[in-house]
C-alpha cells in the first residue's frame, strides 16, 4: 500500500495527504486515510477496518459528507442514520472501507444546501430545490473512486447503497461491483417528503417505499 504524500500513478486524480493513522470509534478501531483531488485541492478520507486480499470483495459505503444529518442529527434527511448503520455492519462484520467524500449537498455545498432546504420549506421537493438554485439534482463527481480503491489494494467491492445510479457509476468508472448491500433506515415524519423523491425521481430501493412510483430515469441527469 502506498503512503506519504505521493501520486498514484501519473493519470491519478488523487495524492495521499498522510500516512494512515488509527481512529478508535464506538464501533471499533478503524485505520484513517487522507486524500487530495490533485485539481482542487479537496480533501476526503477513508476509514478502513479489517484486513482482505485483492481477490476478494470488501464492503465499501461511498458516503457524501452531511455536516447536518452526519453531525447534528438532522431529521430532514437519512444521511446521518445511513451512516450509522454502516458503521455498525462494519464492526459486525469485522471488515468494511468507508469513503467519506467532502462532496456537502450533493455537490453544491453548505450554504447552497441551506438555501435548497428554504426552497423545501416553500414546497420544491430536494431535485426540483437544486435545479432551481441553478444546479443539477446531483453535482457529485465519483471519478477518482478508483484511485481510492487502488490504494487501499481493494480490487472488488460489496456496495453498501440504496441507489442504483451509484452502482452504475462505479462500474462505469471499472470499478468491479460484486453486489449491493442495502442501507435503507426508519423514515423520521420530518423526511417522508424527501424520501418520495430518492424514489420517485432518483431511482432508490426502498421497501419501505414502494408505494411511490420509481423512476425510470436515473442516468446522468442525477448523479454521474
Amino acid at each position: 500500500m502506498n503512503s506519504g504524500n505521493i501520486l498514484i500513478g501519473e493519470r491519478s486524480l488523487i495524492e495521499i495527504s498522510e500516512l494512515p493513522q488509527k481512529l478508535s470509534t464506538p464501533y471499533g478501531t478503524f485505520v484513517q486515510h487522507t486524500f487530495t483531488e490533485k485539481d482542487n485541492g479537496k480533501e476526503h478520507l477513508a476509514l478502513t477496518m479489517g484486513t482482505w486480499c485483492i481477490c476478494e470483495a470488501v464492503p465499501v459505503r461511498i458516503h457524501s459528507e452531511c455536516l447536518t444529518g452526519d453531525v447534528f442529527g438532522s431529521a430532514r434527511c437519512d444521511c446521518g442514520d445511513q451512516l450509522e448503520l454502516t458503521m455498525e455492519l462494519f464492526q459486525s462484520w469485522g471488515v468494511g472501507v468507508l469513503i467519506y467524500l467532502r462532496q456537502e449537498g450533493r455537490g453544491i455545498g453548505l450554504a447552497n444546501k441551506i438555501k435548497a432546504y428554504e426552497l423545501q420549506d416553500q414546497g420544491l421537493d430536494t431535485v426540483d430545490a437544486n435545479l432551481a438554485l441553478g444546479f443539477s439534482a446531483d453535482d457529485r463527481r465519483y471519478d477518482f473512486v478508483p484511485d481510492i480503491l487502488k490504494h487501499l489494494e481493494v480490487g472488488s467491492v460489496e456496495l453498501l447503497t440504496n441507489n442504483p445510479a451509484k452502482v452504475l457509476a462505479m462500474q462505469n468508472s471499472k470499478v468491479n461491483v460484486t453486489g449491493r448491500v442495502s442501507v435503507e433506515t426508519d423514515t423520521k415524519p420530518e423526511s417522508i417528503s424527501y424520501m418520495r423523491t430518492k424514489v420517485d425521481k432518483m431511482g432508490h430501493m426502498l421497501s419501505k417505499h414502494i408505494e411511490y412510483q420509481r423512476s425510470e430515469y436515473i442516468g446522468s441527469h442525477y448523479l454521474l
